[in-house]
């Protein structure tokens, strides 16, 4: 049955951690809004601003091209500019700790590579803003000079092979990278504790990786502000805010570690 702790009561996981199982973090959108960055699904989120573009109409429609481009250069300053925040960088300090396995994230602000991850530890389910690619040819970009070409011209901007640009980011619509995605539910089989951090869980199949990861076995723990969609699933429910949460739970474990 699941349990609802609070800050002071951490113990529980503090204690799995301590044995140092094998590891897998889910990061979702609530680890990022405190580094100014929106989430999609609150009450103030973007799907409540601006439809989508869906990947299909991307390829069909100069207009649509158009119009993503545009939606992208609103939130680009947003992610420049945009640093990891405690909660990025408690989540570092347990990579850096030994302790972390696998990092699979839903977010697409590269902010965890930015708190000191290694790529090779890090599968983004969704891509990456930090990236400009080609939908033909998949070679990929800086999005700097992208950006400002589309700000100064307001043409979407096209590959030299003559194929569409668009920021390496999983569209709606637009089928996951199967590799990524395969990558992301091996590690979820073989670990040992899964930790669901700032995500409603609610967008598949990249909820399916902690989902896996409880069915073979793992101990899941959800850490969110807010209900989610594997509440009842939970072997541990963390209910408050991660930027106090994680680095009360790093700190507590560092100490354990007599550093």
């Amino acid at each position: 049955m699941t349990k609802c702790i609070q800050l002071a009561d951490l113990n529980h996981l503090v204690k799995r951690l301590q044995k140092r199982p094998r590891l897998l973090v889910f990061t979702g959108a609530g680890v990022s809004t405190g580094s100014g960055i929106p989430d999609f699904r609150g009450p103030d989120g973007l799907w409540t601003k601006s439809t989508p573009v869906y990947f299909k109409d991307f390829l069909l429609s100069h207009e649509e091209r158009v119009r993503h481009w545009t939606y992208k250069l609103e939130g680009w300053d947003s992610f420049r500019h945009a640093r990891p925040n405690r909660a990025h960088q408690a989540l570092a300090q347990l990579d850096h700790q030994g302790r972390l396995h696998t990092l699979v994230t839903q977010n697409i602000d590269g902010l965890h590579q930015l708190a000191g991850h290694s790529n090779e530890r890090i599968i983004e389910l969704h891509g990456t803003n930090r990236l400009v690619q080609c939908v033909s040819c998949l070679r990929s970009v800086k999005p700097d000079p992208i950006f400002a070409e589309f700000s100064r011209t307001r043409k979407p901007p096209r590959c030299p092979c003559g194929g569409f640009l668009k920021p390496a980011t999983v569209s709606f619509g637009q089928a996951m990278p199967q590799e990524k995605i395969e990558r992301a539910l091996t590690a979820a089989s073989q670990a040992q504790v899964v930790c669901s951090i700032g995500s409603t869980l609610e967008v598949e199949p990249a909820a399916s990786v902690p989902r896996t990861a409880s069915q073979c076995g793992a101990f899941y723990v959800v850490i969110n502000r807010g209900p989610t969609a594997h509440d009842q699933i939970a072997d541990l429910r963390i209910e408050g805010d991660v930027n106090i949460l994680l680095p009360e739970l790093t700190s507590v474990l560092d100490k354990g570690t007599g550093r």
